[in-house]
């Protein structure tokens, strides 16, 4: 997927400043895989075994992990689809029906997680209430 689609796809875009995350999980961090996004991303890569480094097992910090894919799910699955094709279907208009104020009160979440998670030093985050 990743020389398939993903950096072709990177290349029709201008991302000369971005930055590639993932998390920890093993097929994520192979030293092949590793070794292609280091060539992709240079120091831009936060990994388990990239130039910056994260912590395997830590999706409750991205965005992406604790929001996006249970909404998408939650919505995609609403009407129980039954073929691939209306799968896709779902996927699709699900995703093109994010608004940019959604991602907005995401990423306001999402910087108020980093900053309890900071002032906490690591610890659990029992306090953090998301807001829709």
């Amino acid at each position: 997927m990743i020389t398939k689609f993903f950096i072709p796809e990177l290349n029709n875009h201008d991302v000369q400043e971005l930055w590639f995350q993932q998390y920890g999980a093993t097929c994520h961090t192979a030293r092949a895989t590793i070794d292609l996004l280091k060539d992709t991303f240079g120091d831009r890569l936060i990994s388990r075994f990239g130039p910056v480094i994260w912590p395997p097992r830590s999706c409750d910090l991205t965005p992406l992990d604790y929001f996006l894919w249970g909404y998408v799910k939650s919505l995609v699955y609403a009407d129980k689809p039954q073929t691939l094709d209306h799968l896709e279907d779902n996927i699709r208009r699900v995703i093109a029906d994010i608004r940019p104020q959604m991602l907005e009160k995401v990423i306001e979440n999402w910087t108020s997680i980093l900053d309890y998670f900071r002032s906490s030093r690591g610890s659990h985050m029992p306090e953090i209430i998301f807001k829709m």
